[in-house]
């Protein structure tokens, strides 16, 4: 299912999986990255989330600052969440956003208790998240509809 709970950001959970995808549509901007992460540390919290799917390319390149944030408040939310599976997608080309991501990795890696994988593709990527799952084409085909019809995001 689709949910429209966070302001430039696009979210599908599907409850029997216990997955959570995310994907940044706030453009360029970054306004709202703060408080949205936030709403999504809490939102996971409250879906009891266990498999997370964050794709990375539409997010911008995060400042130092946002990267030092993340760190000292979004991920101690992120720790207390019931996670198993965790995975990033991202594109090779985007080697400044990889870079971020591994060093927030690397500092947080004695805390982290959940399984983090990298996909360049998000189908793959779902495909070993729901390790083949028959509710996963109708979990893309929702995704793609979306994409598909802008007006809808």
């Amino acid at each position: 299912m689709l949910l429209n709970a966070i302001p430039d950001v696009r979210l599908q959970h599907d409850a029997p999986l216990s997955l959570l995808r995310v994907a940044w549509t706030g453009g360029a901007g970054l306004q709202s990255f703060r408080v949205g992460s936030m709403q999504l540390a809490g939102l996971a919290q409250r879906l009891r989330v266990q498999n997370c799917l964050l794709e990375m390319d539409t997010l911008p390149d995060l400042s130092a600052y946002d990267q030092i944030w993340l760190g000292l408040h979004w991920l101690p939310e992120v720790f207390q969440l019931p996670l198993q599976q965790v995975v990033f997608t991202i594109k090779p080309e985007r080697v400044y956003h990889q870079a971020a991501i591994d060093s927030l990795l690397a500092l947080a890696r004695p805390f982290i208790r959940f399984d983090v994988q990298f996909f360049e593709q998000p189908r793959a990527a779902l495909r070993w998240l729901t390790h083949d799952s028959p509710q996963l084409p109708a979990l893309l085909a929702e995704w793609e509809a979306v994409i598909s019809q802008p007006e809808l995001q």
